[in-house]
């Protein structure tokens, strides 16, 4: 056990799976010390962990457990599956955690754990939960659901089952040091029908503003003269929010299978490369017509992500201002038979062709309405919100080959143009949905504007409610003094929200 503050354990690298596998295994190891045979049950809780003892092996289990937290304070509580709200849970310093222990049919148990700057505190819900189950004839029952049985065979042999089965919050892809394989009984191996089996990547689109090579590119682009003095303009100024989204990954969706960076041959200095689950990816080995490069336009490279080498059919695609605010299922962005969730504004695509005043946003959905409708004879009429977008590969290979002119329009065009489709933010999504792949979604999320002058207060809500499953911090509208105004209170928020460093970080 790391170093304890009160009833607190500080642990360097601490994420939300690292807490909930510390305290089952503390849990077990109890349990294997005091030889108590035990098999892990598939709970309904994607956070925290469970194992079925026999109720025979009582005494000996509250035993063991009373032992380790006399050397280890933690917290208790009884779970009365009848009852219509959960029990709070009492250190286990105070004897009133231990009313009620010795007829529990459930009893919790855990630690509380803080990384080493106290911002992450990850407390009961991480705990282990330990079930008594009951005989009845040749078998034992659960005394609450779970995700597969009510019984098993009271002579059953353990065997071994996938930790993705445990938690929804892990993957096949979940390296097996973070979410080893659990002893449990043959009952708890079979695929449920609201299992996620397939395999969700994540894609981030990235630029090196600071980078004087790509501002020469750029300049070039425009037929305008290159500045040295523009590399220090505050306008590219990075707030590192990569580094940070990969973090939010790393912390909150460890089932995310590989991580696709796709850039204009620029590499964060932050990042390694020698890990097996991160890859660059140049846009020279997504772009269909070389022709089309160098490129500046987001619009064009968003219309090349579905040519990534090794993509997985089902992908999430990041803007580096995009976070996932707290532990989030792949249920949230995809239904177990594969279909996507979009999730739609509030807003409403003004009504009208194209004019001159659009802005480029307002331009391109007013572009997608146009094409779907001539296709689908549906009319779209609201955008997307700034959550991570769900995607379907065909889906996007589809529109491509069903919309060529349009698609290669957008490819080609080098800067924001009144002509352009937004192809992961809205079109591919809408495709998807009117072929039957795609369908709307919800999530508690939230969308900021950096240029807002109680800036401070709403990153501090955020920061302490850690109540969202993702958010969105956009500067499109910050002016060069907003952003050096801007970047300490920035600083200071990312860093205490996602305080741990993904493995990708030198």
């Amino acid at each position: 056990m790391a170093a304890e503050r009160g009833d607190v354990y500080v642990e360097p690298g601490l994420t939300p799976l690292a807490a909930r596998e510390a305290n089952r295994g503390a849990l077990t190891s109890l349990l294997d010390a005091a030889g108590v045979p035990y098999f892990a049950v598939r709970g309904t809780s994607d956070h925290g962990t469970v194992v079925a003892v026999a109720e025979q092996d009582r005494e000996r289990v509250l035993g063991a457990v009373f032992r380790g937290l006399g050397q280890y304070p933690g917290h208790l509580s009884v779970i009365d599956p009848d009852a219509p709200r959960p029990a709070r849970p009492v250190s286990s310093r105070d004897p009133k955690a231990w009313r009620g222990v010795s007829t529990a049919r459930i009893v919790q148990v855990g630690w509380y754990r803080t990384d080493p700057g106290r911002h992450l505190l990850l407390g009961h819900e991480y705990g282990c939960a330990v079930e008594f189950w009951q005989p009845h004839g040749d078998h034992l029952v659960a005394p609450r659901a779970n995700r597969a049985t009510w019984a098993v065979a009271a002579r059953g042999v353990n065997v071994y089952g996938a930790a993705r089965l445990f938690s929804r919050f892990v993957s096949d892809w979940t390296p097996p040091h973070l979410a080893p394989a659990l002893a449990t009984r043959p009952e708890f191996l079979v695929d449920c029908a609201d299992d996620i089996g397939f395999p969700v990547d994540a894609v981030y689109t990235w630029v090196d503003g600071n980078d004087p090579a790509w501002q020469r590119r750029k300049a070039l682009a425009k037929g305008e003269a290159y500045h040295a003095e523009s590399a220090s303009d505050a306008r590219f100024i990075s707030r590192d929010e990569l580094r940070y989204s990969v973090r939010s990954l790393h912390l909150f969706a460890p089932w995310i299978r590989n991580i696709h960076i796709v850039t204009d041959d620029q590499v964060p200095a932050w990042l390694r490369e020698d890990l097996p689950g991160l890859r660059i990816t140049s846009h020279r080995e997504i772009f269909r017509d070389p022709a089309d490069l160098p490129t500046f336009n987001s619009h064009s490279i968003e219309s090349q992500l579905h040519h990534i080498e090794g993509l997985a059919e089902h992908f999430l695609y990041f803007n580096d201002d995009m976070f996932m605010g707290r532990p989030v299922a792949p249920h949230a962005f995809f239904t177990p038979s594969g279909t996507a969730r979009y999730f739609p504004s509030r807003n409403r695509i003004p009504q009208g062709p194209v004019t001159e005043t659009d802005t480029p946003v307002d331009a391109a959905c007013k572009n997608n309405r146009a094409l779907l409708k001539e296709r689908f004879g549906k009319v779209i009429t609201q955008p997307m919100e700034h959550i991570p977008y769900a995607l379907r590969r065909s889906a996007m290979e589809e529109a491509e080959r069903d919309f060529p002119e349009a698609w290669a329009r957008t490819s080609a065009s080098r800067f924001r143009a009144m002509t352009d489709l937004s192809p992961t933010s809205s079109f591919a999504l809408y495709y998807a949905a009117l072929t039957g792949r795609a369908q709307p979604g919800s999530m508690p999320f939230t969308y900021l504007q950096l240029a807002v002058p109680d800036l401070a207060d709403r990153l501090g809500r955020l920061l302490d409610g850690r109540n969202q499953d993702s958010f969105c911090l956009n500067d499109a509208f910050s002016t060069p003094e907003d952003i050096e105004a801007q970047q300490e209170l920035l600083d200071g928020f990312l860093d205490a929200y996602f305080p741990t460093p993904s493995p990708y970080e030198r």
